[in-house]
């Protein structure tokens, strides 16, 4: 009977996979942006099944929740007319080149990890260190609310609301202008 950890590594897999190879392969953006979400949700699973919880967590709020968001809020304060889908020119040697960088990758990690000694013989095994002191996600957290993080949190949370203040306003603009200017060609 197979391991169930190794069962639940291939599901967590196949879900991160399948959900970033769809993302990449649909034309509406909004349903890509989605499935990245689900991606990158898989990805936070992985970290809970490796035993990263806090790296989980980080996962979920910031890419699965403020990453996402920011993207689904610039998708849909942009408009683009039904001639703007169309590839560009160049688009078929850009797509050759990113497969032929994404190819050289894989193989070079594919190298590195095939040739890397993973069961070493205890005699061949580094002496061993200290162990890590055990530490929990709330220790963590209490941690990074100490007053200089809490400020820093404070900032950055200012700086990404100040922004997407700003992208409406000048999405506004942008559509006060496109109004203004149909009005005056009737």
């Amino acid at each position: 009977m197979p391991d169930l950890s190794l069962l639940s590594f291939l599901a967590i897999a196949l879900v991160t996979l399948g959900a970033s190879a769809a993302a990449i392969t649909r034309r509406n953006i909004i349903h890509s942006a989605l499935l990245l979400v689900a991606g990158w949700a898989g990805i936070a699973a992985y970290y809970l099944w490796a035993g990263a919880e806090f790296v989980a967590f980080a996962q979920i709020l910031v890419y699965v929740g403020a990453v996402s968001m920011i993207v689904l809020f610039a998708v849909l304060l942009t408009r683009l007319g039904p001639g703007d889908t169309a590839p560009a020119p160049d688009a078929f040697q850009r797509a050759a080149a990113a497969l032929v960088a994404g190819g050289a990758c894989f193989v070079a990690l594919a190298g590195a990890i095939l040739t890397s000694p993973l069961d070493l013989p205890a005699a061949a095994r580094p002496p061993a260190v200290a162990a890590a002191p055990a530490i929990n996600v709330r220790e963590i957290g209490l941690a990074l609310m100490e007053p200089a993080h809490a400020a820093a949190l404070l900032v950055i949370g200012i700086l990404l609301t100040v922004a997407l203040i700003g992208a409406i306003v000048i999405a506004s603009i942008d559509r006060r202008e496109a109004d203004h200017s149909g009005e005056a060609a009737s």
